[in-house]
């Protein structure tokens, strides 16, 4: 990949979450190591509450004024959880992008899907204005949206066109790294696996790394390589997606997976 004899990853060493400004500080991540390679899905797993959302969103440091951090983040070798909000901006986007949950909130009511990718293409690329509009008919085919989706507003999408709309936007500037939050929450089933293979496919065919964050332990499975488990900030378990869904050997992922099968028996 790329020529080099290791891919590239992100790397996560020793990285721990604080939030402060409560009656006392709530420590959100703990500790936590974890490394996403180039061309690989990693699935993040756990019950609401566990910290997963707070550490992904971490990695491009998008968290609360005042929240403490500590640990290394690395992307592509070069250590990012020390720069400034000027030199990570520069990251955002090009490096690493984000697929938000409910994408609903990622968008400006009053402009178009297609103004919204060209913003992307605009400010972080310097296309210019007469360029985007191939690029985002482009960028909105690749994941699965029909051209006509591009001149409506957000309010006029389907849940699942929302999140194919913010993954239309994440790939603009061909990144090296995905990070998805909860991407198919509030989705029907269907959508939930259609949104869900879209991604991985895209994943996998332009060799990006995802981080996927999801409290659906067989949606994971179904389309990651590995999945790492996460409890009360900490993550318990992390090994190949098969392994840990089939035989865990921690006992909350135990658990999780036992729950998961009662459930499915119920519908058999």
């Amino acid at each position: 990949m790329n020529g080099e004899s290791q891919p590239i990853s992100l790397d996560i060493q020793d990285w721990s979450v604080t939030y402060t400004g409560w009656e006392k500080p709530v420590h959100a991540v703990k500790n936590c190591s974890l490394s996403v390679a180039r061309g690989r899905i990693v699935g993040l797993v756990g019950e609401s509450g566990s910290g997963k959302s707070t550490l992904l969103m971490s990695i491009p440091k998008l968290l609360p004024a005042g929240t403490v951090t500590s640990g290394r983040i690395y992307c592509a070798g070069g250590e990012i959880s020390r720069l400034s909000e000027d030199k990570i901006n520069l990251w955002r986007w090009r490096r690493i992008a984000l697929v938000p949950q409910g994408a609903m909130n990622s968008f400006t009511p009053h402009l178009t899907i297609e103004r919204h990718i060209s913003e992307v293409l605009r400010r972080h690329l310097g296309i210019p204005k007469r360029d985007c509009a191939q690029r985002a008919a482009e960028l909105a085919a690749m994941a699965g949206l029909e051209k006509d989706v591009l001149y409506r507003y957000p309010h006029e999408l389907s849940g699942g066109q929302k999140q194919r709309a913010a993954l239309s936007a994440a790939l603009a500037c061909e990144p090296d790294f995905l990070l998805a939050d909860e991407p198919t929450t509030a989705l029907d089933v269907i959508t939930q696996k259609g949104v869900l293979d879209t991604i991985a496919s895209l994943v996998r065919e332009r060799g990006m790394g995802l981080l996927l964050v999801t409290h659906d332990l067989p949606l994971a499975a179904t389309v990651s390589d590995s999945l790492a488990v996460m409890k009360d900030g900490k993550l318990v378990e992390q090994g190949p997606s098969g392994e840990v869904s089939r035989s865990p050997r921690h006992l909350y992922a135990q658990k999780l997976v036992a729950a998961i099968r009662d459930m499915e028996g119920q519908w058999e």
